[in-house]
């Protein structure tokens, strides 16, 4: 039976103001759904995968439409709970050359916020799953998700699931001081660590060169994989994109990408899902490192959080295609 990969997080609605106007300029905001998890969840049924989504949404249309978005992108939604509460919203000023983009969160006591380890029925969400991913931004949302997510990686690691972790540090939801000690209880359960920038941070290796950073982690938690991605922001718009892979005691660097953004947001779970499916499909770690950058690469110009691109699309970027020309 084919292995399903479970994520677990909040799907937020996500507004946004038309092409690159400022808030103060918009008299109309463009809405799509979007959330750490969720997007690796639609990344990897864009690829053909098993992928299941769990969370609470409210049980009114609004969250009947963030169920319907996911369906619609092949995710399996069954063991999503309904319930009181609100939905979680986001809202995104896009940036441009040297103007930064900007994050208004409003998901405060949220339905999944406020949501219980009990009202989830975990032996069937985890029955033949092979993989587990969560982000640092589970946890922050509320005492309850903190406590949660470390009973579900726990519970993971007991049924010998994979489990990876991003610590994508927000320093909107929590400082950064919480931020380390919540993930210092989380990551002796993890077996894949993927991290970037502001992840290093949360892990107190912010000032070590990749390969350096990856040797340390493995050494302090015993991870089987450390992934990193490597962002050079040029500005808003033009970003360097690369990433490594550290597995068997060996460092695997992809290609550089030198990339005018689209959209900013989903880079790293478009690079998370990509490391996940390469793993799952026995790549190389070459290979897999080389797939993920490109997956992630290609989220940078798909408008939306999650991506939109096929196994087909990121393995042709990751040969080497990447001129843009029309295929006809």
């Amino acid at each position: 039976m084919k292995q399903k990969t479970v994520t677990f997080g909040e799907i937020m609605m996500r507004l946004t103001p038309e092409r690159y106007l400022r808030f103060t300029q918009a008299d109309r905001l463009e809405a799509v759904f979007g959330g750490g998890e969720a997007n690796v969840a639609v990344s990897l049924a864009q690829f053909g995968m098993d992928a299941v989504f769990v969370t609470k949404l409210p049980e009114h249309e609004l969250g009947q439409a963030a169920v319907n978005y996911l369906r619609g992108q092949g995710v399996d939604t069954r063991y999503i709970l309904r319930g009181d509460g609100r939905l979680g919203l986001y809202y995104l000023e896009r940036g441009a050359a040297q103007r930064p983009g900007k994050v208004i969160y409003d998901r405060k006591d949220s339905a999944f916020a406020l949501s219980e380890w009990e009202e989830y029925d975990w032996e069937a969400i985890l029955e033949g799953a092979g993989w587990l991913h969560v982000t640092g931004i589970t946890p922050a949302l509320s005492p309850q998700t903190e406590r949660m997510t470390e009973s579900l990686l726990k519970l993971a690691k007991e049924k010998g699931i994979t489990v990876s972790f991003d610590p994508n540090y927000r320093q909107k939801l929590w400082s950064l001081e919480k931020a380390k000690a919540v993930t210092e209880r989380l990551l002796p359960y993890v077996d894949v660590c993927l991290t970037g920038l502001q992840g290093n941070a949360v892990l107190g290796i912010a000032d070590a060169a990749p390969e350096e950073t990856a040797k340390r982690l493995v050494s302090r938690y015993g991870f089987s994989h450390v992934a990193l991605t490597m962002r050079q922001s040029r500005s808003a718009s033009d970003n360097g994109w690369s990433a490594m892979l550290y597995q068997d005691g060996r460092a695997y660097y992809s290609r550089q990408y030198e990339m005018h953004l689209v959209d900013r947001v989903g880079g790293g779970d478009a690079f998370a899902a990509g490391l996940i499916y390469g793993l799952q499909n026995g790549f190389d770690g070459q290979h897999a490192i080389e797939f993920a950058a490109a997956a992630g690469c290609l989220k940078h110009t798909v408008e939306g959080d999650a991506n939109q691109i096929t196994a087909e699309e990121a393995e042709a970027l990751a040969a080497g295609s990447g001129d843009g020309r029309v295929q006809r």
